[in-house]
C-alpha cells in the first residue's frame, strides 16, 4: 500500500469532523445523518427543512465530485436484496430508537462527551464487533 493511501482516510476524517464542528458552531444543531434525514424529507416534523436537504445534497454531490477526481469506485454487492432491505429497515429502527446514529453519536456525541452518546457508540462498536464475528467465523461469512 502506498503512502497516499494512508491520507485519503485522514483528509476524510478530517472533512468530517470540521464539517460537524462548523454545523454546531454555525446552526447550533447536531449534524447527525439520520436527524438531517429526517428534518429533509419532513418526517421530524414541521415539513420538509432546506437545511437538510443541503446537507444531504452536499453528502452526495461531495461523494460524486470525489468519485471523478479521485478515482471510479468498484462496488460489488455481494449479499442478497432481501438481506439488504432487512439491514437497513433494522438499522434504521434502531437509529430512531437510540436517538441518532453513528454520526450524530460517535462524532459529534462523543466530542462534546455525552454520556448518553458515548453509551450508544460503546454499543454500536459492541454489537458491530459481534456481528462481524458471527458472520464471519460461526456463520462462515455465508449471508
Amino acid at each position: 500500500m502506498s503512502e497516499i493511501n494512508y491520507l485519503w482516510p485522514l483528509a476524510g476524517g478530517l472533512l468530517i469532523g470540521l464539517s460537524a464542528g462548523l454545523y454546531l458552531l454555525l446552526n447550533g444543531r447536531i449534524a447527525g445523518v439520520s436527524g438531517l434525514t429526517a428534518a429533509a424529507t419532513g418526517l421530524s416534523g414541521g415539513g420538509i427543512n432546506k437545511l437538510g436537504l443541503g446537507f444531504l445534497a452536499g453528502i452526495i454531490a461531495g461523494a460524486w465530485l470525489t468519485s471523478l477526481l479521485v478515482r471510479e469506485p468498484h462496488i460489488a454487492i455481494t449479499s442478497s436484496l432481501p438481506l439488504l432491505v432487512a439491514a437497513g429497515l433494522i438499522v434504521g429502527y434502531g437509529t430512531r430508537l437510540g436517538s441518532g446514529c453513528t454520526s450524530g453519536h460517535g462524532v459529534c456525541g462523543i466530542a462534546r462527551l455525552s454520556r448518553r452518546s458515548l453509551a450508544a457508540t460503546a454499543i454500536f462498536m459492541a454489537v458491530a464487533g459481534i456481528t462481524v464475528f458471527v458472520t464471519r467465523h460461526l456463520l462462515g461469512g455465508q449471508l
